[in-house]
């Protein structure tokens, strides 16, 4: 894929994006390990795709995300400090403490919040795009979901109204190739993702959820299209998580170390 086009500016900026996601999750880690709090769903790992994403969003874009959203909110310019007051419960937290690591949200960043309801954001920002439809604004809204989370009925349904209507959202799929610890190849028919999106007559993309500069250009296009009032379009973003599912879980319980050393070779931060 092509980035001739890609400035200096962009290029710092994810940069800098990305090794902030990677290091505000090892010191959630380490106060995990500490007793500080119980229980994180890790983004280490999967920082260029909502980096890559967001580099193309503006202030007043709209961003929603899952359970595992640490990298959604810092790519989407959430205050650290804010984040990690949530996390370890303090009232100084972007939700005063109350929400946690899975509930993470701040409007006035565009950051409309995580959840720890697999699938639920879908259908909520298809109503966020509507909004913006009807409203009559060129703001985009994109929501982030994981593999496990495909084959909720409420993506389908959402998907089906986003098309019909021309809805400026984008769906995005981290398939970082475990629901938990349940293999992508047990629980998605097809192979893909993004070929769902045919049924629904919008475009489908895969790309290389490891390469910033590759889902930059791919979320550009779709972005561009949503904003110019051609609607939806799905992505599927192929990642990978480092650590377990969520905690102190081992992952290779479920996977083995030669496919953990072939997608950590291929490290977003340290290949770009």
């Amino acid at each position: 894929m092509s980035h001739d086009e890609i400035n200096r500016e962009s290029v710092i900026w994810m940069y800098e994006k990305m090794f902030t996601i990677r290091r505000f999750e090892e010191q959630a880690r380490r106060e995990a390990d500490a007793g500080k709090l119980r229980g994180i769903h890790s983004s280490i790992g999967q920082e260029a795709v909502p980096t890559g994403v967001c580099a193309q969003l503006r202030d007043e874009d709209f961003v929603l995300g899952t359970h595992r959203s640490h990298h959604h909110c810092i790519a989407k310019g959430v205050d650290l400090n804010e984040m990690m007051a949530e996390l370890l419960g303090k009232s100084t937290g972007t939700g005063k403490g109350k929400g946690g690591t899975m509930h993470i949200a701040d409007i006035n960043k565009g950051m409309l919040g995580a959840n720890g309801i697999v699938g639920s954001n879908i259908p909520v920002a298809t109503g966020v795009a509507l909004t913006a439809k009807v409203k009559g604004t060129d703001n985009v809204s994109v929501v982030f979901f994981g593999d496990g989370a495909s084959s909720q009925g409420a993506l389908h349904e959402s998907m089906n109204l986003a098309s019909i209507w021309d809805l400026p959202v984008i769906f995005v799929c981290e398939n970082n190739r475990y629901a938990e610890s349940t293999p992508f190849e047990y629980s998605v028919a097809g192979g893909s993702v993004s070929n769902r999106a045919d049924g629904y007559a919008i475009p489908g993309v895969t790309v290389d959820g490891q390469s910033v500069l590759d889902v930059f250009e791919v979320a550009k296009e779709a972005i561009g299209r949503a904003r110019a009032g051609e609607g939806p379009t799905l992505i599927e973003a192929q990642t990978y998580r480092y650590l377990g599912h969520a905690g102190h879980d081992d992952p290779l319980t479920y996977r083995s170390e030669e496919e953990q050393k072939y997608y950590m070779d291929r490290d977003c931060i340290l290949t770009f």
